[in-house]
């Protein structure tokens, strides 16, 4: 099952940013809207960073939209990305659609106003399964696309590792999910869950980080990389069998 409403922190500042929002969204939905839940806070992010926020509304029309698009600017202004605003019903009818994104905000998320909707949401272990088959396979496709169109360049290998390693965190934060494991360390799970080496997990992360100038022999750990990223794959291929 995946964990529910795991808390991240927020400043005083960001707080009062999303309490104004709320305010905007009511002034434009009166009583149909439902809930706002800031989310992504424990994304590695550059500071200062965009609060991402989603909001439940009971209907979503054209007119919504033009009233809401003259605010962005202010939304801007106060570090707030522009909300995600959804019906409530299309939101709970289509967490078999988008099971990681939206299962991302199911369990991470923190409320800010309204009822906590999508800690009573669930989605389906099949459909994140099947989401990480797909995203793990993109992922492997992309990279050994991208290691031809390097040429063989160590720069250009070194800023393809760099460029992938924030998918590549967040595909193996959603199979530990998968697996319902409350490991933080994705670099842990990995070895544990999957064979992958702690070594090859952290070393591509702390090239995503902004470290990619400091990989002293970016071919070898591109091979090290994608093997790293097959044995992903077949992880999560045969999920089912261990399901």
């Amino acid at each position: 099952m995946i964990p529910m409403d795991v808390s991240s922190p927020l400043s005083s500042d960001e707080r009062r940013a999303l309490t104004a929002l709320t305010e905007d969204l009511r002034r434009i939905f009166g009583s149909g809207f439902h809930a706002l839940a800031a989310y992504g806070l424990d994304s590695p992010v550059p500071s200062p960073r965009l609060v991402h926020a989603i909001a439940l509304v009971e209907r979503l029309t054209f007119a919504d939209l033009t009233r809401c698009a003259p605010l962005v600017p202010g939304w801007h202004r106060a570090s707030l990305a522009v909300p995600l605003i959804l019906e409530r019903e299309e939101f709970l009818r289509t967490l078999d659609v988008f099971p990681l994104e939206y299962g991302d905000i199911v369990a991470r998320h923190v409320l800010i106003a309204g009822s906590d909707i999508f800690s009573t949401a669930r989605v389906n272990p099949a459909d994140v399964r099947r989401a990480c088959e797909l995203a793990a396979k993109s992922h492997l496709i992309h990279l050994r696309e991208g290691y031809l169109e390097a040429g063989g360049d160590s720069q250009a290998t070194s800023r393809l590792i760099a460029a992938s390693a924030a998918s590549f965190r967040a595909l193996l934060a959603n199979i530990a999910r998968l697996a319902d494991d409350r490991e933080d360390d994705v670099a842990v799970t990995a070895e544990r869950q999957m064979n992958v080496p702690s070594t090859v997990v952290r070393e591509v992360l702390a090239a995503g980080a902004g470290n990619a100038s400091s990989i002293a022999e970016p071919s070898a750990l591109f091979s090290r990389y994608i093997d790293a990223v097959e044995r992903v794959w077949e992880f999560v291929d045969t999920w089912r069998a261990r399901a």
